[in-house]
């Protein structure tokens, strides 16, 4: 189920401009705290008007600011999981799935729903709970069991892990990963974790400052994110500012180095990023000398930090990233990267928040 989103939202200080066609499946917008991300499933759902624009799902007209259409929440059947659940305190968690059953008229058509969520879900042996005596992830079952029994031709998920600890949230995702795909309609999941996006998401919307920045497939943004911006959101740790030399070489006078890259160099504003994974001491391109400058020990990661001998002073150091079992008792001399792993990034670089990882 396809959704068409062209919508701006003026806060005074924060403008929200958002252009998105989804096609289908899931999509995830991911971006720092405060980019709109939250904003913009909250004009989805009704619960804010936008200042202008359109929003059709399916072909259904959601909301024209022209046309003078703005369907309240109840009627545009998109459910909405918000950050903390927002479940009733003071209903068990039956009570709670029960709340999206009210509007059927068929008791036993709605006693057949509230089995099946429940057993869906897992919920059955605390259906008579209320929300303070379950667990994070039983809160967020019921949650999600309350949104799925009313049958929306969309999900929205606000951060859906959020209020998980770690060990929980891992666990949570390949549940929901599981149920998402049996759900079989149109997903759009807010996350400033580049992980949950990678692991759950179709396509991806990465955003700052109110825009979308870069749209694809994951794996699509992932391997050329675009802009400088886009690339810190999805976890590129080196970037620095490039000169084109020529169609397949770009100068980085910070790092004191001259790159071969795989793409054509643009004749525009341009930096480049390296991912701090594909260095390689016997990579066959783009070796250069370089000093260690530190290191920290993660439980399944090292990372090294390193600058080049040519380096500019007082620039930053750079990132090497490695599985602890592969780092070397003695650090090598020299560092190099495919030009397939040159990443080029065009546009003038905003100051952002870096996504996780």
């Amino acid at each position: 189920m396809s959704i068409s989103i062209h919508i701006k939202k003026n806060f005074g200080g924060f403008c929200l401009q958002l252009d998105l066609e989804h096609p289908g499946g899931i999509t995830g917008l991911l971006g720092p705290s405060g980019c709109g991300k939250s904003t913009a499933l909250k004009c989805i759902a009704g619960i804010i008007k936008p200042d202008e624009g359109r929003i059709e799902l399916d072909g259904r007209v959601l909301f024209d600011s022209k046309e003078r259409v703005n369907l309240p929440p109840q009627e545009r059947h998109v459910g909405y999981l918000f950050q903390n659940y927002a479940l009733f305190p003071n209903m068990t968690v039956e009570g709670n799935i029960r709340c999206a059953l009210r509007h059927k008229k068929n008791r036993r058509e709605a006693e057949e729903r509230l089995g099946s969520a429940l057993s869906l879900m897992e919920l059955s042996d605390c259906r008579r709970l209320y929300p303070r005596q379950i667990s994070g992830g039983q809160q967020q079952r019921t949650a999600l069991a309350r949104i799925l029994v009313s049958e929306p031709d969309m999900l929205l998920l606000d951060e859906p892990f959020s209020a998980l600890d770690s060990y929980l949230r891992e666990q949570m995702q390949s549940q929901i990963h599981r149920l998402l795909r049996e759900y079989g309609k149109s997903v759009l999941l807010v996350s400033h974790s580049r992980d949950e996006i990678y692991y759950l998401c179709d396509h991806v919307a990465v955003m700052n400052r109110g825009r979308i920045l870069r749209y694809g497939t994951v794996k699509e943004v992932f391997a050329d994110p675009g802009s400088p911006a886009a690339a810190l959101l999805t976890g590129c740790k080196n970037i620095a500012p490039a000169r084109r030399l020529s169609e397949h070489e770009v100068e980085v006078p910070d790092w004191g180095v001259r790159l071969k890259t795989h793409d054509v160099v643009k004749e525009e504003h341009l930096e480049v990023g390296i991912r701090a994974h594909y260095f390689h001491p016997n990579a066959r391109e783009n070796l250069f000398p370089v000093y260690i400058t530190g290191q920290r020990e993660d439980p399944f990661e090292s990372r090294i930090l390193f600058r080049y001998q040519t380096q500019k002073e007082g620039t930053p150091d750079l990132w090497w990233r490695l599985p602890k079992d592969r780092t070397p008792q003695i650090m090598p001399k020299k560092l190099g990267i495919s030009s397939h792993n040159v990443l080029l990034l065009y546009g003038e670089q905003k100051e952002t928040d870096s996504a996780d990882g």
